[in-house]
């Protein structure tokens, strides 16, 4: 059922198709955070009672938030076709598929930002904007301090997710350990490759969650 001379020779694909998935993920994941990240402070500052209350602000983005995470990935993904093809000059291959990626993750980060906010005592912003705290200061020296452990947290869900969503991503040209699965593990009834493969992303997922969870726990000074 297994392999292990056959394994050895498609070592080098391997290694190559775990590549372009670790670069699918970095690019999809530092693109979540830098937009993903001013977005779920956005939602959440802008919400009822806070300093920044805005209905009209919290409802559109709220609206579009909601809009992207209620479309599958796997439809989401042929959808950006054209906005892939304009923005990096091909549909296919991992950084192609980061664009996919990208716009699937940022609005997923952007909640999980926003419900690490909402763990914070309300009791300490009102103190800070007491003592005549503005609003950037507000966010820089108390939001963010205050949520860093839970927005850690955040981070490590979003690359657990994009791994799933990265799988998916080879099945239509987006390269990594999916696209390897499915052309040797499933077309070719490789269960060596399959096998292989599945094992890989079990142990790369553990990893992530264990490193995200103890940088969390470091962060937490509570």
């Amino acid at each position: 059922m297994f392999d292990f001379p056959y394994f050895i020779t498609m070592l080098p694909d391997i290694w190559k198709a775990f590549q372009e998935t670790v670069v699918m993920i970095g690019i999809a994941l530092a693109i979540s955070i830098f937009i993903g990240l001013p977005l779920g402070v956005l939602l959440y500052v802008t919400d009822k009672g806070l300093f920044w209350e805005n209905r009209f602000v919290k409802n559109i983005f709220g609206f579009a938030v909601n809009l992207v995470r209620s479309i599958p990935f796997i439809i989401l993904l042929v959808a950006l076709f054209p906005l892939t093809k304009i923005l990096v000059g091909t549909t296919i291959g991992p950084v192609a598929a980061s664009v996919s990626l990208s716009v699937a993750a940022i609005p997923y980060f952007a909640r999980l930002v926003e419900s690490s906010l909402r763990d914070i005592d309300k009791g300490v912003i009102e103190a800070t904007i007491a003592v005549g705290a503005t609003p950037w200061m507000i966010i820089k020296d108390v939001l963010l301090p205050e949520a860093k452990s839970t927005i850690i947290r955040g981070i490590t869900l979003t690359v657990i997710s994009l791994v799933a969503y990265s799988a998916m991503a080879g099945t239509i040209g987006g390269g990594g350990i999916g696209d390897l699965a499915i052309r040797f593990g499933y077309y070719r009834y490789d269960n060596t490759i399959m096998i292989s493969t599945v094992v890989i992303l079990i142990i790369f997922v553990q990893l992530i969650q264990l490193i995200g969870e103890q940088f969390a726990k470091s962060l937490d000074k509570r």
